[in-house]
Formats: C-alpha cells, structure tokens, sequence
C-alpha cells in the first residue's frame, strides 16, 4: 500500500509560523532600540533632523563638521548591534517563509530581495557613519532600496494565492512608499519633514509590514503532512 501526504484548504508549513514570529521580533527590537538608545542622548534628540545612524555614531560632536548637528549617543554600541540583529532576523524569515508564497521567479526575486536588504542592514551596523561613511552610505541605500523593492515584488508573488488576499495592494504599496521616501531623501527633498524624517518614512512601511503580516500568517493554520493511504492497484 502506498502513502501520500495531503494537505487541504490556504494553509501553511509550520516554518512559515516561524518566519512570522522571526519578523515580528525583528520589527519590534529595533524600534524598541530607537526609543531607548534616543532617550539615552546627552543632548535631544531629534526626530526631525537627527537621521536613525546617528544613533550608532560613535564620536560626540558636530557631525560631519563643525557646522554640522549635534551628535551625542552613548548606546551606541547597543544600537549598531540591533541594527545588526535585524538584518539577520530579516534573513532568517525570508528563508523560513518561503512557501508561504506561490513557487514563481517572483517569489525568488523578492525573497532574494529581502536578503540582500538584511545584509545592508547588517552592515549598517558594522559600519557606523562616523567610522566609514563611504561605506556605510553604500550599505544603507543597499537596504532601504532592496527592502522596498522587494516589497513590490513579492506584492507580485502574491497573485492567484487566497492565502494573501487583501494583503497585496497592501505589500505593494508599502514598498512604493519606501521607495519614492528613499529618492526624495537623496534628492535632500524633505517637505515638512526634515531629513530625519524623511529617512523613517523610508523604512516605516517595512517595519510595519513586517509586524502586519507576521500576525496574519500566524493566524492562517499551519499544516504538518498527513498521511493516508492510498489504495494499491493490483
């Protein structure tokens, strides 16, 4: 008698779980990161026109000049290590949530996409911007735009598959958002927002989506297979 494993109904691999909680996590660190690593400062800080690496610069002082704004982040070291706890939470979950989407190139792409982000991120905070700014530019655009891009692509991957309805015009448009923040902030456009905020519009939709769409796949059951028989021609 042969056995075929089955399953029935939009549901998901118990990895996929996994991937969910992971990016939650993710999300959730580092904003608490922010907010502690701020309240730290010897000076205000602020949201307008402090950017997010200034939280990891390690020196205190006008930065990058002497005409420049203030910088003062005693946790700096805290902070850079959360940036780098994110990167790789991001990775972990786009290699566990991956049968959550429909096996296409798109799925591929934009997982891929998610990777290479939290390898930005990653170097984020193995670059400070006081330590090597050239290359820390280069990581962090590396991130913001991979992250946001891969949102759209995997709004793509999501087509045709109940178990993401409602959730890719949603995933899409984040990334848009994201990306369209990201040219406006290195084009020094800031309309109201100043620099630092206009760089949090840049990773906001991601973060949240992250924390979004980690609870919905928590709530859409998970499968482990199960076996029944299957009659044995004679």
């Amino acid at each position: 008698m042969a056995e075929d494993a089955v399953r029935l109904g939009p549901l998901v691999h118990r990895a996929v779980h996994h991937a969910a909680a992971v990016w939650i996590v993710a999300a959730v660190e580092f904003v608490v990161s922010m907010a502690v690593v701020q309240l730290a400062w010897t000076t205000p800080y602020s949201l307008q026109n402090n950017v997010i690496s200034d939280l990891g610069n390690t020196q205190i002082g006008n930065w990058p000049n002497s005409n420049s704004h203030y910088v003062s982040s005693p946790w700096h070291v805290e902070f850079n290590a959360a940036v780098i706890v994110l990167g790789l939470l991001v990775i972990l979950g786009a290699l566990l949530v991956r049968t959550a989407f429909p096996a296409r190139s798109s799925r591929t792409a934009g997982l891929g996409l998610f990777c290479l982000a939290g390898i930005g991120s990653i170097g984020v905070g193995l670059f400070p911007e006081n330590v090597n700014l050239h290359v820390h530019a280069i990581v962090a655009a590396i991130a913001f735009v991979a992250a946001n891009l891969g949102l759209i692509v995997l709004g793509v991957a999501m087509f045709r598959d109940t178990r993401w309805d409602g959730y890719r015009s949603y995933t899409m448009f984040s990334g848009l958002i994201g990306l369209v923040a990201f040219f406006l902030y290195v084009g020094g456009i800031y309309p109201g927002l100043g620099p630092g905020g206009m760089e949090r519009l840049i990773v906001a939709p991601l973060l949240l989506w992250l924390v979004v769409v980690g609870i919905h796949l928590l709530r859409v059951p998970a499968y482990a297979p199960r076996i029944v028989p299957k009659a044995s021609s004679l």
